[in-house]
């Protein structure tokens, strides 16, 4: 009978599912190994990346359990979110229908692929039950302070009508749409993720050799912790005049105190509060205002990537030190939300202040020596500046810092990039924050036994203002405190929200998830995440989202896990044609029909074999048919196959053909512990299996094809699980499914070596010797192969490298 993948997968797939062969025990008493792929917004199909990403997950999970251990391998759906929402208003449909639906259509196609999900852990973020437990969590957070809400000037996406977190914004546009994204002042609610900083940034060490380097470099930038000086410039008295008494002071932070002596200017963001006084009150000219009022409505990163531009405010402050004055501009470069919107300028020692300076002819003074050209940003003495002149300036920071401290002028602090995550949404599909705003109460969290808080389905979605906020009964609720009339939030949760926990809910049995959101011991046994999968376009925001909440509800008391994934493989795009496969290039390849066409076993082979996880992997036709030949013709030679275990063979007997296959199909068994543990090279295990398929072809020992077969379909069924899992049911009643084998070394004792015979320094011929020969004799069969060479020759020296060469150093007789 020929291979039929449709047959075969369809009937393992359906055994599976009645075995219940993919579900984790209960009891705590096995090792374990929670193995995770970042879950799929249930867009409506499975695109290529979708098959890679669970092709790998599951290689692992399916290479665990044969180890014995108990594995923890689960799917959901990551459900809330514009998407939703935007195909509501294009197909007219509910987002909660449109999202359902989709989930069941996906659900369908993960099947075909024979992915050894747990089915009773699946949940969607947007079932009620889910969303109950997080809601709790919120207003646990907001109880411990974690959470608050202010006005402040956000990201708007008007495209889609809602706030974006800073890092959502991608070169200035919305991370969902592309559209543009405006700056707009307006109350949300914020998570203090800042209180977190150094615990997210020192447990990057904890990450170190499990995580990808270019990750953990990403997230330590994203934080960006600066340590350095905090002091006050105060106006001069002029200046003090003009700003009508409403200003004294300003707040300024440096990482760079060695270089005080060296100011001279200083910059506010064009956000600060004195620049916005002055434009507000008409204290500047019109044009002016008007330019510092653009700048205003950048973007950091159209900043970042702006030419240097700056005003003069017509002030100045009194140097700290030195009494000098020092004008005072406005500049772009100067960001509201990093060290108070404010900075000393010295432009002799910093690249961007110099930059400036030189645009504006403002002055330059040097105050580290070295280099000829300035800036000069490197070491060096300090020189004009005051006592400190003669110190190296690292060794000035720390002294500068603390005469600061001791006369009062400042402080020593540190300070984040790193911004807190604005929470809150102007959109109806995601998780309604749990709060209720009361005239007399202020605001107040709901109560917890009046969870969850659910969205109501009579919505009526256009694009247009958020739905919940014109709803006319929805938002019209008791305040939990007073019972007065109260306004319910309309706003609803970032969807990272629901992604940032997901894995403590899958970790919590499915029998407790009913009167529990995460149960802290199953938490504390199955995390962290032993392998995490997923595309490094989450390396900032999920990850450093995911790690944030993984603290909070450690400290909540939720469970014990400082860290939520152990080890982090970010696999690699496909691409066709070099471009990334998406719908809107017309450049996508319908997993459903390359299932239908080849079976669910070559599309994961071509996934695995196409490229390393880590790397891209561009589509290729021809390479996917290579893959179906191989498992066509790995499925033929069973006839091959005549006993029902591994035999044992004399190595002794066999041919040097046989011995061959073996040494093949060994090394593939040596190669297979470290990729499934170490290397994740799938790529190169396939390749191994498929070297030691042609050797097995190439002799006829049936004990020999007996004993490959048994081995290989072992090492490939994480890859091609259902033909694997036939083919072992048929010929070894799965008895080869076990823990990986032991390798026989017998099988690598050559009995013959091949010697390379150099004569005069050049290679002349090769002898094949008996591995137990002596040097004599490798010596008298060299000088006889190598005897037409010799001729009028004496030889001077003779060497033997065992196993490898044989050296005759020749001259003439």
């Amino acid at each position: 009978m020929s291979y039929n993948p449709n047959e075969i997968e369809a009937k393992w797939q359906k055994k599976w599912d009645d075995e219940k062969a993919f579900e984790p025990d209960d009891g705590y008493e096995r090792k374990k190994k929670y193995i995770l792929s970042m879950f799929p917004f249930p867009s409506g199909r499975l695109h290529m990346g979708h098959v890679r990403n669970y092709a790998i997950g599951d290689a692992f999970a399916r290479y665990y359990r044969k180890q014995d251990l108990n594995v923890l391998h689960p799917i959901g759906w990551d459900a809330f979110g514009m998407p939703a929402e935007n195909a509501a208003i294009k197909h007219g449909r509910h987002p909660k229908d449109w999202t359902y639906s989709n989930i069941d259509y996906m659900r369908k196609e993960l099947n075909t692929l024979g992915l050894s999900f747990s089915k009773t852990r699946e949940f969607a973020t947007c079932d009620t039950l889910y969303t109950k437990w997080e809601q709790e969590f919120i207003i646990k957070m907001f109880e411990k302070k974690l959470l608050y809400r202010e006005s402040t000037t956000v990201n708007w996406c008007e495209s889609c009508h809602t706030v974006l977190a800073n890092e959502q914004v991608e070169e200035g546009c919305c991370w969902r749409c592309d559209n543009e994204v405006q700056l707009k002042e307006m109350p949300g609610y914020y998570l203090d993720i800042i209180k977190y900083a150094d615990d997210l940034l020192g447990d990057l060490k904890q990450l170190e050799g499990k995580w990808p380097s270019q990750v953990l470099t990403m997230q330590s930038n994203w934080i960006g912790k600066s340590q350095g000086l905090e002091f006050e410039f105060e106006f001069s008295q002029s200046s003090k005049e003009k700003l009508g008494g409403n200003f004294d002071t300003y707040t300024v932070f440096t990482t760079r105190p060695d270089t005080i002596y060296g100011v001279t200017y200083s910059a506010l963001a064009a956000e600060h509060p004195i620049t916005k006084y002055l434009v507000d009150n008409n204290l500047l000219d019109a044009a002016v205002a008007d330019k510092i009022t653009a700048i205003s409505n950048m973007t950091e990163r159209e900043r970042a990537q702006a030419d240097k531009e700056g005003y003069a405010l017509g002030l100045s402050v009194v140097h700290p030190l030195t009494g000098e004055e020092i004008p005072v501009w406005t500049a772009n470069f100067v960001l509201a939300n990093y060290g108070g919107g404010a900075v000393m300028a010295v432009p002799a020692h910093d690249e961007r202040d110099f930059e400036f300076a030189s645009k504006y002819d403002l002055p330059v003074k040097r105050v580290i020596s070295g280099g000829e050209e300035l800036p000069y940003t490197l070491e060096g003495l300090l020189i004009d500046s005051a006592a400190f002149t003669g110190l190296g300036n690292y060794q000035a920071k720390a002294k500068i810092i603390a005469m600061f401290e001791e006369a009062g002028f400042g402080k020593g602090t540190t300070n984040f990039k790193l911004r807190n995550w604005g929470i809150s949404r102007q959109r109806y599909w995601g998780a309604p924050i749990p709060f209720v705003h009361c005239k007399s109460c202020g605001l107040v969290p709901e109560k917890i036994e009046n969870l969850p808080i659910a969205l109501p389905e009579d919505v009526e979605i256009t694009g247009e203002g958020n739905p919940l906020e014109n709803h006319p009964t929805w938002k019209n609720c008791a305040c939990p405190a007073c019972g007065a009339d109260a306004i319910r939030e309309t706003d609803t949760l970032d969807t990272f929200v629901q992604s940032s926990w997901y894995q403590f809910r899958y970790a919590t049995n499915p029998k407790k998830w009913e009167t529990t959101g995460i149960d802290k011991e199953d938490a504390n046994y199955w995390l962290g995440v032993d392998q995490y999968i997923g595309g490094i376009e989450h390396a900032i925001l999920h990850l450093l989202y995911a790690r944030f909440f993984t603290k909070v509800l450690r400290d909540l008391g939720y469970h014990n896990i400082d860290e939520p994934f152990e080890n982090l493989l970010t696999q690699g795009m496909v691409l066709m044609d070099g471009t990334k496969m998406s719908k809107s290039k017309g450049n996508t390849v319908d997993p459903d029909a390359l299932v239908e066409k080849y079976g669910a076993d070559t599309a994961r082979l071509f996934t695995l074999f196409a490229a390393p996880p880590a790397k891209e992997l561009e589509w290729n036709d021809s390479a996917v048919e290579g893959a179906f030949r191989f498992i066509k013709k790995l499925y033929d030679r069973k006839s091959k196959v005549t006993k029902k275990t591994l035999p044992d063979i004399e190595q002794s007997s066999l041919s040097k053909e046989s011995k061959l296959a073996r040494v093949k199909v060994y090394e593939a068994l040596q190669k297979s512990s470290d990729v499934y543990e170490k290397t994740f090279a799938f790529n190169t295990l396939i390749a191994a299996c498929m070297e030691a398929l042609n050797a097995l072809d190439k002799q006829d020992n049936a004990l020999v094809w007996t004993e490959g077969m048994y081995i290989m379909l072992n090492l490939l069924e994480p890859i091609i699980p259902h033909v694997t899992t036939e083919l072992s049911e048929d010929l070894f009643a799965r008895k080869n499914l076990q823990a990986i084998l032991d390798v026989r070394e017998e099988v690598f004792v050559k009995e013959s070596l091949l010697y390379m015979v150099m004569i005069g320094g050049k290679k002349r011929t090769e002898i094949e010797m008996s591995s137990s020969a002596t040097q004599e004799e490798i010596l008298a069969q060299a000088k006889e192969a190598g005897a037409k060479w010799l001729e009028g020759m004496t030889i001077v020296k003779e060497i033997v490298v065992p196993g490898k060469l044989v050296n005759l150093a020749v001259k003439p007789a």
